[in-house]
């Protein structure tokens, strides 16, 4: 009866170390602030492709929404794709962990 008892532990445990592993991919910073900034970039982006006449003598001639929004949109891809290159490793469990740690 212990011998099944302890199966369901150790299948509870998996699964919790599998939603674990989920819980910390999604709440991956990099994913967080990458789409952010495309999403902000997207719309300033947007907002300086047809600056009115005011907006640019505020800014001395420049088109700051335009270059903004890009530089946004470049940060952006560049947090996701250090997320698709570099993956969060998934956590170890901490019996796992005494077990690989090497030993002096």
């Amino acid at each position: 009866m212990s011998d099944h008892s302890g199966k369901n532990v150790q299948r509870e445990v998996a699964e919790l170390q599998a939603k674990s592993a989920t819980a910390a991919r999604i709440f991956d910073l990099r994913r967080i602030i990458g789409g952010l900034f495309v999403l902000y970039g997207v719309i300033v982006t947007i907002a300086g492709i047809n600056p009115s006449d005011a907006t640019l003598d505020k800014a001395e001639g420049v088109n700051i929404n335009l270059w903004t929004g890009l530089g946004m949109l470049l940060l952006g891809i560049f947090f996701l794709v250090w997320l698709k290159l570099r993956p969060t490793p998934p956590p170890v469990a901490p019996e796992l962990a005494e077990t690989e740690s090497p030993t002096e």
